[in-house]
């Protein structure tokens, strides 16, 4: 749709009917979900054997380089991932995409048992892996609203979200155990292996044709991102739901980033200490995926969901006067449990809310807010840190994720804003 025609004012109507089963229980959307899962377990796995190498063969400065470039690409490019979406469609870009960072993997692995894991050749690793997510990731924003019918959104964000927590519970053991076991060769294989699964997955799975699927590119590329930036920014829903994103992930990003390895440090809890904060922060989000798992869909979602990251900013700025571990993991679980919630509810109204032939480049610039511009405070949060102790980080961070719920409670459209409901 070109720049002379206004949004759809109802956009999720042009959403195929809702499946006859619920999400949970469809079996093309659990083997969408078991595909997710394998894919995120072998980015874990992926990281922490680029981690090994890089820190076997260069100081550890270089070995922060080597797995900071990845992020150069991912952030550049991820806008044209999501023109690259709309264009070819999102299931054939994700699974392109993750055959391709099989067979990168995998070339890597078997590179690795003829020569050593040189500096440079890990640095080219990393950016052609960037570059790979930055088409991955819009498609994979775009592919829900295909896979499911609109009432059953937030239930496929909370199906997301468990997935996202098997994964961490199960990458980190299981790139040391290959590492211990088979060395860095072996790791990269293992990641490769996993990220051959998720392809194969994908394949089986069955999506449906939505309005706008097969429309034939008029514009030029760069036309076509910019209609999208315009389509975004002219939404009454889209506009103040970005920005509600941006500023909300760049409130809690470096807090629970790098502010809580400093703050465990500052208050002498150690390792164990911070390892309890994160996992009842990983807790909390699961409960709150499990929650929309089950219920599928939460009522008066446009304003639950400042609200909820309201409470989140509060339990932040709480976290930074806990003056013992217990009740700073207390205060780590309310606040993954109401970002985990305000972070689905965010993603199920991006996917009703967006044209289908929009929804790559939508997802685009999303994910370019959580995985692309919340990072750049990390230093910010370092130096702060060192000048004036964590306190204020921490108070900082709230006040930033506040003012992110602010805009979404100033916002009539998005505090009237409700999921579709399943007939």
């Amino acid at each position: 749709m070109s720049e002379r025609t206004p949004a759809p004012p109802e956009p999720a109507t042009l959403l195929p009917a809702a499946p006859a089963r619920p999400a949970h229980r469809d079996g093309n959307v659990l083997r969408w979900l078991a595909a997710y899962t394998s894919s995120l377990v072998g980015d874990s796995v992926y990281y922490m054997a680029l981690a090994w190498a890089a820190a076997r063969s260069g100081s550890p400065g270089q070995a922060g380089l080597v797995l900071a470039v990845g992020a150069v690409p991912r952030a550049l490019l991820m806008l044209g991932g999501g023109v690259v979406a709309d264009r070819f469609g999102p299931r054939r870009v994700v699974i392109g995409s993750d055959a391709a960072r099989s067979l990168i993997i995998l070339g890597m692995a078997a590179t690795l048992l003829v020569t050593g894991p040189e500096l440079w050749l890990l640095i080219v690793l990393a950016l052609v892996f960037g570059a790979v997510d930055a088409v991955l990731l819009p498609a994979l924003g775009a592919l829900p609203p295909r896979l499911t019918g609109p009432g059953e959104l937030a239930r496929v964000q909370g199906l997301k979200g468990l997935g996202a927590r098997v994964a961490n519970i199960a990458g980190a053991p299981l790139g040391g155990l290959a590492v211990a076991l088979g060395g860095t060769a072996a790791t990269f294989a293992v990641a490769g292996v996993l990220f051959a699964a998720s392809t194969a997955l994908l394949v089986g799975v069955r999506i449906a044709r939505l309005p706008g699927d097969d429309r034939e590119a008029e514009e030029p590329p760069l036309r076509e991102l910019a209609d999208g930036l315009r389509y975004i920014r002219r939404h009454a829903l889209l506009a103040p739901l970005m920005l509600v994103i941006a500023v909300g992930e760049l409130g809690l990003a470096a807090p629970f980033n790098i502010g809580l390895t400093l703050l465990a440090k500052e208050r002498g809890w150690g390792a164990a200490g911070m390892g309890w904060v994160v996992a009842a922060f990983g807790a909390g989000a699961g409960a709150a995926s499990l929650l929309l798992s089950v219920r599928g869909r939460l009522p008066r979602a446009g304003l639950v969901l400042p609200v909820s990251l309201l409470g989140g900013a509060t339990a932040t700025g709480a976290l930074a006067y806990t003056p013992s571990v217990a009740l700073a993991a207390v205060a780590g679980a309310v606040v993954g449990l109401l970002a985990g919630l305000s972070g689905a509810l965010c993603g199920a109204l991006v996917q009703t809310a967006t044209e289908p032939g929009r929804l790559g480049r939508v997802s685009a610039v999303s994910s370019l807010f959580t995985m692309g511009i919340a990072p750049l405070g990390y230093p910010l949060a370092g130096a702060a840190t060192g000048a004036w102790g964590t306190t204020p980080v921490f108070l900082a961070g709230a006040a930033v994720c506040a003012m992110g719920a602010v805009i979404g409670l100033a916002s009539g459209h998005l505090r009237r804003a409700e999921l579709p409901r399943t007939p």
